[in-house]
């Protein structure tokens, strides 16, 4: 059975490097998987992806020899229990604010006794190149969970939700953190605001022992997050790419075709 060697790299203390998956495109998958990434994860909380277009992206990631992950639109079991069977190697969960939540999460992700996960189907299985017997026996040491830290309420509760046993890694999800600082006024807050509560996790993280990770847009803050120590990183979207490099195209035939910025992520 082929083992995760994004798990691998995390507990070693390196940095992972991948990219966000929006379209809901196959082709683009396959060549991604292929570009170098340590992980690509399919967004099937903002995206229109159903379960078959997902299980065959996950599919061609892992013949690729990169790790497909699925971000589950929110942390229940019958979400996580989708995104698994359907063949991903692990699951990010979005908007983790208590320990409780956490805990459903990875409980989820986990066959028993560490979890209730329960056993069917037979997908998961051939993307680790494993009968399902072998899969069912090793599942839980293979399988990673990412949990995203994107609220004050979270990052108060982070100590206690980061110590939480089968929890790989934390993943800042800078967007919804500012949107949920907001003041009652709508105010969004500065970026030395926004700043100073992703150092606040990536302090939390280092005391804990638990990899911390963020959405950054371009390779250099990807580096220099890495350089703060942060070891799960992703870097734009498959939609962000192709965005941009089809704006500088249109920019480059005339600056008065330019149209501006589609694309946040």
């Amino acid at each position: 059975m082929k083992t995760n060697p994004v798990k691998r790299k995390l507990r070693e203390g390196l940095p992972t490097f991948g990219t966000w998956l929006s379209l809901d495109n196959l082709h683009s998958a396959r060549v991604l998987a292929r570009i170098g990434f340590d992980w690509l994860t399919l967004d099937l909380e903002h995206s229109a992806i159903d379960w078959a277009q997902a299980a065959a992206v996950f599919a061609a990631i892992a013949d690729a020899g990169c790790v497909p992950l699925g971000r589950v639109p929110e942390g229940n079991h019958y979400l996580i229990k989708r995104v698994l069977d359907a063949g991903a190697w692990g699951i990010v969960v979005p908007m983790v604010e208590t320990p409780e939540q956490a805990a459903r999460a990875i409980a989820a992700a986990k066959y028993p006794p560490q979890g209730n996960r329960s056993a069917g189907g037979g997908m998961h299985a051939l993307n680790f190149a494993a009968s399902p017997d072998e899969y069912y026996e090793r599942a839980n040491d293979e399988i990673l969970v990412v949990l995203q830290t994107e609220s004050p309420r979270g990052i108060e509760n982070a100590e206690a939700i980061y110590r939480l046993p089968g929890c790989d890694a934390i993943f800042i999800g800078p967007v919804d953190l500012s949107f949920t600082m907001r003041s009652l006024h709508g105010r969004p807050p500065t970026a030395d605001e926004h700043e100073a509560l992703v150092q606040e996790v990536i302090a939390i993280g280092r005391r804990v022992g638990t990899p911390t990770g963020i959405h950054c847009m371009d390779p250099e803050t990807a580096l220099r997050r890495a350089s703060q120590g942060m070891q799960f990183l992703a870097v734009g979207s498959d939609l962000r790419m192709l965005t941009l490099k089809a704006e500088e195209t249109v920019r480059t035939l005339g600056p008065d075709r330019a149209r501006g910025p589609l694309a946040k992520y």
